[in-house]
C-alpha cells in the first residue's frame, strides 16, 4: 500500500436515531503532515477518526487510505497502515503484560518470534517504557498507560497515526513528556483534541469541524488568529494566545 495521502471525500454518516454527525466532509492529507482537528463536543471528531481505520463505514462518500478504498474487503490492509490510539489506553490495553499488549498485533500477522520480539522492544523503547515490559497495564499510570498504547500502535508499523484526545487526563509533566514524544515521530499524525495548545505545538495545519462539517482548513496560526471563526464553532484561542488576565498583556 502507498501512504502518500489520507482523502476523505463527501463524508457522511448518520448514527442510529437520526443524529447526522458527519455531513459532506472532504480534505487531503499529504506524507508526513501533522493535522489538528478541532471543534466543540459533538463536531464530529471521533466519528471522523472511526472512519480511518474502518471502525466506521460511510453512509454516502469515501475513505481513502494511499491507494486503498476503506472498505470491509480491505479493513486488514487499512489497519495495518493506520495506527489509531483512542481516548482511553484502556480499550487498547487488555493483556496481562505490558509486552503481551504490544506483542498481540505482530503475533496476530503471524510474524516470527525473533520478528515480534524486536517490534515489542524498539516499540517500548520508542516510547520510553521498556522498563514496564513486564508490569501488569492495570498498575500503570496514565502517562504510561497512554506511552503502552501508542507502544501497541508502533509494533505494526503503521504508516499513519491517529490520536483522539491524546492528552486527555495526563498531569501537567506527563502531557509534556507525551507531546516531545509525538514531536519524534515521523509518522503522518492526525490527532483531534481539545488541546488546543498541544495543536500549536505539534500540528501546522487544523481542520476545523462544526456540526459534522469542516468551517475550516488551513495554517494553525492563521485558524486560531481568526476569532469570528472561533466564536463560530464555540472555540477558544490556546490559552498561551490569550492575554494575560490580569495584566492585559500577551502571554
Amino acid at each position: 500500500m502507498t501512504h502518500h495521502i489520507v482523502e476523505v471525500q463527501d463524508l457522511n454518516y448518520t448514527y442510529p436515531g437520526g443524529v447526522h454527525a458527519l455531513q459532506g466532509v472532504s480534505f487531503r492529507i499529504v506524507h508526513g503532515e501533522s493535522v489538528g482537528v478541532v471543534g466543540a463536543n459533538g463536531a464530529g471528531k471521533s466519528t471522523l477518526l472511526r472512519h480511518l481505520n474502518g471502525y466506521l463505514m460511510p453512509v454516502q462518500g469515501s475513505v481513502r487510505i494511499g491507494d486503498c478504498l476503506v472498505a470491509k474487503p480491505t479493513l486488514r490492509d487499512v489497519r495495518r497502515a493506520v495506527g489509531m490510539v483512542f481516548q482511553d489506553p484502556d480499550d487498547q490495553l487488555f493483556m496481562p503484560t505490558v509486552y503481551e499488549d504490544v506483542a498481540f498485533g505482530p503475533l496476530n500477522l503471524g510474524l516470527p518470534a525473533a520478528e515480534v520480539e524486536a517490534r515489542v522492544m524498539q516499540a517500548l523503547d520508542t516510547v520510553g517504557a521498556a522498563h514496564l515490559r513486564d508490569r501488569p497495564p492495570h498498575r500503570l499510570s496514565g502517562g504510561e498507560k497512554r506511552a503502552v498504547a501508542i507502544a501497541t500502535v508502533l509494533s505494526m508499523a503503521p504508516d499513519l497515526l491517529v490520536l483522539d484526545e491524546p492528552t486527555s487526563n495526563l498531569d501537567p509533566k506527563a502531557r509534556r513528556q507525551f507531546i516531545e514524544l509525538l514531536r519524534t515521530f515521523r509518522h503522518t499524525k492526525i490527532i483531534a483534541t481539545h488541546d488546543l495548545d498541544m495543536i500549536l505545538d505539534l500540528c501546522e495545519r487544523t481542520i476545523v469541524l462544526h456540526g459534522g462539517r469542516v468551517t475550516a482548513d488551513g495554517p494553525t496560526l492563521q485558524i486560531f488568529n481568526d476569532p469570528e471563526l472561533l466564536m463560530r464553532s464555540h472555540l477558544e484561542k490556546p490559552l498561551r494566545m490569550q492575554a494575560c488576565p490580569v495584566c492585559g498583556k500577551p502571554t
